[in-house]
């Protein structure tokens, strides 16, 4: 699996979507019309949050002091460590630290409609999620462009959230 692109088993689909066109990898949906950021998100699957939770191992289950042997089943809280959680299928997606912030999805995709003031003309061309969702990515086509010497050639502007 060369793409690493998210399958949901929930909705049974990639969490991944474009504009016009399938991607190289031929997965996830594809639509005619620019997205808003907020169709983006559910478009390509990223409409789940993260949590940050305590993170706990099981112990040894053996106790031993100086009379007896104690067998039991207890859990022992990691200090300072944190499992990030995606609160819609409880996947565990990574182990952080106590001062890791998590920015959930649907803020990556509000810092990139507040870059061109309110989302108005940007176009979101592709995103989609990595891995188990640990991982997503957003590419958008600015309003404006470049234009190279006094000709017709001319170069669009591209933001990439990876």
């Amino acid at each position: 699996m060369a793409h690493n692109i998210n399958y949901n088993d929930k909705t049974g689909k990639y969490s991944f979507f474009s504009v016009n066109e399938n991607a190289w990898h031929g997965l996830g949906q594809v639509v005619e019309q620019y997205p808003t950021s907020g169709e983006a998100i559910r478009q390509a699957g990223l409409d789940y949050e993260v949590a940050k939770s305590p993170l706990f191992t099981k112990s040894s289950g053996i106790l031993q002091d100086a009379d007896s042997i104690e067998i039991g089943s207890t859990e022992l809280e990691v200090d300072g460590c944190f499992a990030n959680i995606r609160k819609d299928n409880n996947t565990v997606l990574g182990v952080v630290g106590r001062d890791y912030q998590i920015v959930q999805n649907r803020e990556a995709f509000s810092f990139f409609d507040a870059i061109v003031g309110g989302g108005e003309g940007i176009l979101y061309e592709t995103a989609g999620a990595l891995g188990r969702g640990e991982r997503i990515f957003i590419t958008a086509k600015l309003p404006d462009y470049i234009r190279v010497g006094k000709g017709d050639d001319v170069v669009e502007k591209y933001i990439v959230r990876p």
